[in-house]
Order: C-alpha cells, then structure tokens, then sequence
C-alpha cells in the first residue's frame, strides 16, 4: 500500500511534469531537474560502492549496460536515458522519491496535509496563483479552516478539464475590487473560491454567482454574462464601470472562470 508520504512526495514528480506541460517558460527548469535527481543517483550509488555493497561491474551485469558506460556516468562524463534510469532505478530497488531533495519536495508539494477534526484546510494564495491548477507549498500564503461540513454540502458544477484542480482556495481582495461588489464585499476581505463550479449555471435560483474570473492571468471578482465572443463582468456597485473582455480564440468562458465565490470572510 502505497504511504501517505509516498503520495506527498510522488506529487512533485507529478507537478513538475505537469508545469512543463502547461507552461513552456519553465521546461528548461524542468530539463535542469531532471540533471539533479542524476546527480542525486550517482552520489546513491558511489554511496553503495563504497560502502563495499556494490561494484561498477556489478552494476554493469545487472543492468546490461558496457562496463565503460556505467563508468562514464559514475565519473560525471555522460548521463543516462530515461531507460537507462529505469534499469538502474530497478536493480537497485530505487525509486524516483529516493532521489528527490526533501527541502525542494516541501517548497513543491501539493498535497495538503490530512485533516484530523471537523475542519478541512483551505489555501490562501495570491489572485495570480488561484488561477493555477495546483497550487505548490512555497505559493501559500496561509492556511484557513473551513468546517468539512460545510465544504461537503457545496455542488460542483465542472465544465472542461477541472478534475485536477484543487477545488478550494482563498484569496484576499483588494480595495477597489472590494468596493466594486458592495455590499457584498468590503476591501480586504477574505472569499473562499470552489474552483470545481466553473460553469454559468445559478446555485441559487433567482441570485446571481459572483466569481473569480481570470484577467491577464490574475483574479478579478465579478457577476458574468455572455456577449457574443466576450465575457460582460458586472460589478454590484453601480459606481463601478462594466468591464468586457474578450475570449481568445478556442476559449470558453469556463476557461476564464476561475470558480465560485461560495464564501465571504470580511474582517471587522
């Protein structure tokens, strides 16, 4: 069975694959990690060799990799395929979490600790990070608690690829956002986005959802509509100008709705 750190750690292998995908600007940050976790296994093996448990003939008859090659990799002047890890990761009875760095795995997890009582963590993060699918360690600005009953009577309503994302995060809004939905927010306060309730659909028949929408790559908190090709966001408060943002091409407006606003936290 697999551990619960097991799963905390193996979810940094999966979020580094995950951001090259989506964001090339950090693929070559991914390629230099890949180089770390090589470097992590050399220093495992010679480790071993040392110790007197392994030999770099060993090595090589159980990999059935030339003698001369495992040499090169263990003296720094070549490296090793995907395949070729694999094979010395296997007989060696490594896996990829040995050769993670446990300072790197706490900045980079993703995975929130378990809650042991009636209340369930949710992240506080910057409005530019809310609107990533997963949300790492070293972006949360603090943790809130939410009771889980209450977290577990809200209703989804996903449109497009959201089952990777985590469903709640928090964000704090800032003044002119909070003045432009009053009164149903103030500056400075504190809504709890469910990000798994993506879609136009009213939660509540006759009131309109109020949500976190991506703008140029951050949050803003407003009523939507539809016009055509572009989004209408509507503030509460009349003072305030209407905004139109239009969706690029291949877009959906699901793709701009970060989620729901189901809570408000306003500090007095």
């Amino acid at each position: 069975m697999t551990s619960r750190t097991e799963l905390y750690l193996l979810s940094v292998v999966v979020l580094t694959f995950e951001i090259a995908n989506r964001y090339k600007r950090v693929l070559y940050s991914a390629i230099m990690k890949f180089k770390v976790l090589q470097e992590n296994l050399r220093k495992t093996l010679w480790a071993r060799i040392d110790e007197g448990g392994l030999t770099g003939l060993r090595l090589a008859e159980l990999t059935g990799f030339k003698q001369a090659h495992i040499s090169n990799f263990l003296n720094r002047k070549r490296g090793l395929s995907l395949e070729g890890m694999d094979k010395v990761l296997k007989v060696q009875k490594l896996s990829v979490l040995d050769l993670l760095d446990p300072e790197e795995v706490n900045k980079r997890a993703s995975i929130l600790p378990p809650s042991e009582d009636e209340f369930e963590n949710a992240l506080m993060v910057d409005e530019a990070i809310a609107t990533e699918p997963l949300i790492m360690s070293m972006n949360v600005k603090e943790k809130l608690k939410y009771k889980k009953s209450f977290l577990q009577n809200l209703r989804s309503e996903m449109e497009g690829d959201r089952d990777g994302w985590e469903r709640f995060v928090a964000i704090k809004v800032d003044g002119r956002e909070g003045m432009s939905m009053y009164p149903r927010l103030l500056p400075g306060a504190t809504v709890l986005v469910d990000r798994h309730y993506n879609s136009l659909k009213p939660y509540r028949k006759g009131e309109f959802n109020m949500y976190a929408v991506n703008k140029n790559g951050t949050c803003t908190v407003k009523y939507v509509e539809v016009a055509g090709n572009h989004l209408v966001l509507r503030p509460h408060n009349q003072a305030y100008p209407v905004e139109v943002l239009a969706m690029e091409d291949g877009k959906k407006v699901h793709d701009y709705l970060v989620g729901r606003v189901c809570y408000v936290g306003i500090e007095t």
